[in-house]
């Protein structure tokens, strides 16, 4: 299996590239198409949710800079 790489855009959406399944809440699989990259919404004004259809332009504000968690207690 390869790598999955998901990466945080400022202002927008996550971009998932690789081997990767996306499911709902009972299990049910999205059926992608044979897909390696999609993008996922994160501003929730999609009206194609889960994916992003670039309706956050203008409307989302994030500037995504990675940091490290604190370790679990």
């Amino acid at each position: 299996m390869s790598k999955t790489k998901i990466t945080v855009n400022n202002y927008g959406s996550l971009i998932i590239d690789g081997d990767f399944e996306i499911v709902d809440k009972n299990g049910n699989t999205y059926h992608l198409g044979g897909r390696e990259r999609v993008t996922l919404c994160r501003c929730g004004l999609s009206k194609n949710k889960p994916f992003c259809d670039g309706s956050h332009r203008g409307h989302f504000e994030h500037e995504a800079i990675a940091f490290d968690l604190p370790p679990k207690p």
